[in-house]
């Protein structure tokens, strides 16, 4: 009876342990599980991840789509709930590392420095640029009284007329480069400010809604609906080269997506990533038809 119960609880035990190693993040499995951020541009990027290491390796992928903003995803890569995401170096120096950027800090200081601290806090490193930068850039509406180049000419508006303001949520909770860190930098006196969601800011600020929001140079919809954006002309906002983040435990798992990954750095322009947006947002093609028809026009995949 007792070696019956002893070889009943050895049983157990390595029932437990199957159930564990299923539950365990999906690069142990050949599965591969690439994260995003809820707006359209980070659709579109885990796809044109995803689809190459499909096609250039034998694992498969599984896209969380819109996951959600900075303190959800991160927390998801170093738990280990997604193996990939695109960040933006940036943001993940200001918003996650909470360092600040220096002065005109030129993009390969950024890029190190956030890949160094992403290693030591997060097990996570920063793979090669993609080859584009999404900054942010403070648009307005064409028709608006006022001819503003810069965001001190913004100032200077804001300080004698009305102006209004609307941003995404997340930017006014992030700290450095957020909303509250502008104002320090650009003393604003707006007569009000919004919460908006970010795949709506461009209709709110068109149809007059808002007179101000904080675009991304790389959303199409600025040039579609002819916004007027701005230069930072204090330097404010430091550098944002996309890049996609991997788990190091995954690189360990799978070596080989190290180089493939790296395959895609410097493949995607600000011009191209814009135009991709705009297929999204305005010609409503859906994200991973975007993604292959830009991987296929660039002879990446087959």
């Amino acid at each position: 009876m007792v070696k019956r119960k002893r070889l009943f609880f050895m049983i157990s035990i390595l029932f437990v342990s199957l159930l564990a190693a299923c539950g365990s993040s999906g690069s142990d499995e050949g599965t591969i599980k690439i994260g995003g951020k809820p707006w359209t541009e980070q659709y579109i990027l885990p796809q044109i991840v995803g689809q190459y290491i499909e096609a250039h390796t034998d694992l498969d992928v599984q896209y969380e789509d819109g996951l959600g903003e900075v303190a959800v995803i991160t927390p998801a890569i170093d738990q280990g709930d997604i193996d990939i995401y695109v960040e933006y170096t940036g943001t993940g120096l200001e918003a996650v590392l909470n360092e600040q950027a220096e002065e005109r800090e030129s993009s390969e200081s950024v890029f190190q420095r956030v890949k160094e601290g992403y290693e030591e806090k997060f097990n996570v490193t920063w793979l090669e640029p993609l080859g584009f930068e999404n900054t942010y850039t403070l648009a307005y509406h064409p028709d608006a009284d006022y001819d503003a180049q810069t965001f001190s000419d913004l100032v200077e508006v804001s300080q004698n007329q009305e102006m209004s303001f609307g941003a995404p949520h997340p930017f006014y909770e992030r700290e450095g480069d957020g909303y509250d860190a502008m104002i320090e930098t650009y003393p604003f006196d707006f007569s009000r400010t919004d919460s908006l969601d970010p795949n709506v800011m461009y209709e709110a600020v068109y149809n007059k809604e808002v007179d101000l929001i904080p675009a991304f140079t790389t959303d199409g919809k600025i040039e579609r609906y002819g916004l007027q954006a701005t230069t930072d002309d204090l330097g404010f906002f430091p550098k944002y080269d996309a890049a996609p983040l991997i788990r190091m435990e995954t690189l360990e798992n799978h070596p080989e997506l190290e180089d493939v990954i790296n395959e895609l750095a410097g493949q995607i322009s600000e011009e191209e990533m814009q135009e991709m947006n705009a297929k999204v947002d305005i010609d409503d093609m859906k994200a991973e038809v975007v993604a292959e028809e830009f991987l296929k026009g660039k002879g990446l995949i087959d």
